[in-house]
């Protein structure tokens, strides 16, 4: 998630008991000695693991579907890391351990196909280019294998955001007051964002795009897509341009992403709310998700009644209600599948699971004759966790099926949506967010927001009011293979103060480190267990900041992107640009980074709950720098593991010119691009290990 569009206002004003004071209270009620992590895991390690522990409000929800029943834990040869943890580095340029190199690959404006004109130095690239061609700010990501091909795939590549004044290198026009925005640059703007899928192809040790592909392709802010689930043609998304509200031009502000086990892509609307403005009256959900009230974030609406507009192709921005385009809105912010195979298969949203600035969507273990869970975060400060069950069971012959999208619609569209809750005893709860669930004052949630389809639109409405817990920006979830524990980023929260729940016992005031949480579901159930797997920590010598008992070689704070392999080991990712950004020492000391771990499984018992091995925090090796002002993310593997591919979002001088090693610093100042970086070691054999 980039430090250039993170919404930085606190949309929830809900009174839910955040996460923080949760923690105190277990802490305190066990007279944790403070300053730690050893101390404090091994307290939180006798948390009673009852379904509905804690001081929570009940919730009286109905369940259309059967909770999954976690998969059993398949025993595994142990791993080791093989790699010496890196020193701190803050360069222009890409640092990787001895005996690795890193490539550069796909960078922002690279050709997709013989339409777009090559990458131009000087900002001279139309916007037909740009359609044509990778888009800016790579984030989250994922490798399809070409018939199980381990040297050629389908790399698909979220594009979050713009930064103006790279994109225009002389300036954004039209941008006074009264002004409209030139057509031509709204429609670089809007090309630039979105979603690329580039065939790639390793020739040699150098991975390259096969230009003019088939499978290449763009998905940008105005290409048509299909609504689905209980949203899809309803009355609150009916357009001019969609009278039946079926479908919707475009997805903005992708950030993580998913995948889900029929082999399609999921990419994450994030912070999508802003480019909308409405001047008129503006609705509980629309305030509830940061809708402008002034102007848009690009200002594309002023661009509207240009003899070339289409249909409303900027005018649609404007969701004041006198102007007829006001449902244009409700059909953003949603997990919108992709089916990277089908060069002729339409993006689809799948609106079942939620509307909110998503953070990507991780999947459980799947378990034949089970339901399907799709883990999310929300990325804002003192937003939610979610889960999202599927009406129906998974069969595994759906795995290798070709109509993917047929089979998104049968796991995707029909299902429960459930929002966290954290107990302060090491516990925690699924509550349902359908029609008949109880909130506040014994309401139920079908009476404070009416039909399914209602209470979807404004999820965070609904999740406020059934009491969720607020957390510090709930971002990257991820699923270890085998034993099913589910891992969050909660990467900063700056805004957490007394006010709103934390106190002079509370370790995280004023978060600007973030930490890394874990659950394990209960089969069958609606309740979780959790613990706290590692805290960010700017400062090593302060104990009671440094929980983890962190090094300089593997000090981190801000955590965001999050991922396992499948062999188990988990990489972290950093963004230390927004809310921690400069207020913590790491990114003083070092740029944002990657780094790995094979965490123990929380599934070790003692009987009275998770074992928590505190050396497991020792062995977190830093495996990767990035270059000055970059936010490292985005992850994806070649099947073999002997491939990882990362993203350098928002550099200020790099990569180099007329090189593809990540590694150079350049001499002279460059046009920055986001780009991939593609890390393999010299000797061929798999990374990490």
């Amino acid at each position: 998630m980039s430090k250039s569009i993170s919404d930085k206002v606190v949309r929830n004003h809900s009174d839910n008991t955040p996460f923080s004071e949760i923690l105190e209270k277990s802490l305190s009620r066990r007279a944790v000695t403070r300053g730690s992590l050893g101390a404090a895991m091994a307290l939180m390690a006798g948390f009673s693991l009852s379904a509905c522990g804690g001081d929570s409000d009940p919730v009286t929800p109905t369940e259309p579907v059967t909770p999954p029943v976690t998969p059993p834990v398949t025993p595994v040869p142990e791993l080791k890391l093989g790699f010496q943890s890196l020193a701190n580095s803050m360069t222009d340029a890409c640092v990787v351990p001895a005996g690795y190199t890193a490539q550069v690959l796909g960078a922002w404006g690279t050709p997709l196909n013989s339409n777009a004109a090559a990458w131009d130095r000087n900002g001279n690239n139309s916007s037909n280019d740009l359609l044509n061609s990778t888009g800016m700010h790579h984030d989250g990501m994922h490798f399809f294998a070409l018939d199980g091909s381990t040297t050629e795939g389908l790399l698909v590549v979220n594009h979050e955001y713009i930064d103006e004044k790279v994109l225009h290198p002389n300036g954004q026009t039209g941008t006074g007051a009264g002004q409209k925005r030139p057509v031509e640059e709204v429609r670089k703007e809007i090309n630039a964002h979105g979603v690329a899928v580039m065939h790639i192809r390793k020739e040699g040790t150098s991975w390259n795009i096969v230009l003019n592909s088939k499978y290449n392709r763009r998905f940008t802010s105005a290409t048509p897509m299909r609504l689905a689930g209980p949203v899809g043609g309803t009355d609150s998304v009916k357009t001019p341009f969609s009278p039946n509200g079926t479908q919707v031009r475009g997805t903005n502000n992708n950030c993580g992403n998913g995948t889900t086990p029929w082999g399609t892509y999921i990419t994450a609307e994030e912070n999508w709310a802003s480019c909308f403005v409405n001047t008129g009256a503006v609705t509980a959900a629309q305030k509830r998700v940061g809708v402008s009230t002034a102007k848009g974030r690009y200002l594309w609406e002023t661009a509207a009644g240009d003899v070339t507009e289409q249909n409303g192709e900027f005018a649609r921005f404007n969701i004041t209600p006198s102007l007829g385009w006001e449902n244009e809105v409700n059909g953003f912010g949603y997990l919108v599948e992709i089916d990277p195979y089908d060069p002729s298969s339409i993006a689809t949203k799948r609106t079942a699971m939620g509307r909110f600035a998503h953070e990507g969507a991780a999947y459980g273990n799947p378990v034949e004759g089970q339901p399907l869970a799709f883990y999310c975060g929300d990325d804002s400060r003192f937003e939610y966790v979610y889960r999202f069950v599927s009406e129906a069971v998974w069969d595994p012959k759906d795995a290798t099926r070709t109509d993917r999208l047929n089979v998104g619609a049968k796991y995707l569209d029909k299902g429960t949506l459930y929002v966290a809750r954290f107990n302060d005893d090491g516990s925690g709860e699924w509550v349902a967010l359908v029609p008949a669930t109880v909130g506040k004052g014994g309401k139920t949630l079908g009476a404070e927001f009416g039909s399914l389809e209602a209470i979807l639109i404004n999820t965070r409405g609904a999740a406020d009011f059934v009491g969720a817990t607020p957390m510090d920006r709930p971002e990257w979830t991820a699923v270890h293979p085998t034993n099913g524990d589910v891992y969050l980023t909660l990467t900063n929260n700056t805004s957490r103060n007394a006010t709103t729940g934390t106190n002079a016992a509370n370790p995280r005031l004023n978060n600007a480190n973030g930490h890394i949480i874990r659950w394990h579901d209960q089969s069958g159930t609606n309740a979780f267990r959790w613990d706290i797997f590692v805290f960010g920590a700017s400062d090593l010598d302060n104990a009671d900041t440094n929980r983890s008992s962190l090094t300089a070689v593997n000090q981190l704070a801000s955590p965001d992107g999050l991922s396992f392999d499948s062999r188990g080991i988990m990489w972290i990712q950093t963004d230390n640009g927004l809310d921690g950004g400069r207020n913590n020492n790491v990114a003083k000391t070092t740029n944002d980074q990657m780094l790995a771990v094979i965490p123990k499984p929380m599934s070790e018992s003692t009987g009275t709950g998770p074992v928590i091995n505190a050396s497991n925090q020792a062995d977190l090796r830093r495996f990767f720098v990035g270059p000055n002002e970059a936010e490292i993310t985005g992850v994806a593997y070649s099947p073999d593991n002997t491939s990882i591919f990362l993203n350098i979002q928002h550099p200020v001088n790099w990569p180099a010119y007329d090189t593809t090693d990540a590694t150079v610093v350049s001499s002279t100042k460059v046009r920055p691009r986001s780009a991939t970086v593609v890390i393999q070691r010299t000797d061929g054999k798999p990374i990490g290990v």
